[in-house]
């Protein structure tokens, strides 16, 4: 009970800071099956849901005009944020990959741990034990 009230109050949260364009409706069973082999879940001009599941560690991250709201559902991992990114390169309009942070707060993260990731700021799923699930809202500046 308290995972589903910590999850449905980040999504309330995270929606309050956008502008709708319209309504976004997703049965439990729709979402199940998005967390199973990940993707997008909804989209708008300001913003992106969607579900992520990861298996081994993924690249630093940092994102120019999108903060992420990052809910864990299943799983654990550890999470590098702040610092800066080393060996950075572009590789869209905006985004930003690398091989390292120097510097930076390391997390172990786990089922109903929220975190909220300013645009800019450098990110990393540095070590993922087994798995970890997640949802990753975007809130996308102009």
């Amino acid at each position: 009970m308290k995972l589903l009230l910590a999850l449905a109050a980040t999504f309330a949260a995270a929606f309050m800071l956008m502008a709708a364009d319209s309504v976004t409706y997703m049965d439990h069973a729709t979402v199940a099956k998005a967390m199973v082999k990940g993707g997008s879940i909804a989209k708008g001009a300001d913003h992106t849901v969607s579900a992520n599941h990861r298996d081994k560690a993924g690249e630093v991250e940092v994102h120019d005009k999108e903060t992420d709201v990052i809910y864990i559902t299943e799983g654990e991992a550890t999470v590098v944020t702040g610092g800066t990114m080393i060996g950075g390169k572009n590789t869209t309009p905006g985004q930003h990959r690398g091989t390292d942070v120097k510097g930076g707060e390391t997390r172990h993260v786990s089922p109903g741990d929220v975190f909220v990731i300013p645009a800019g700021t450098p990110h990393w799923f540095k070590e993922v034990p087994k798995s970890v699930s997640y949802f990753t809202v975007k809130i996308i500046k102009p």
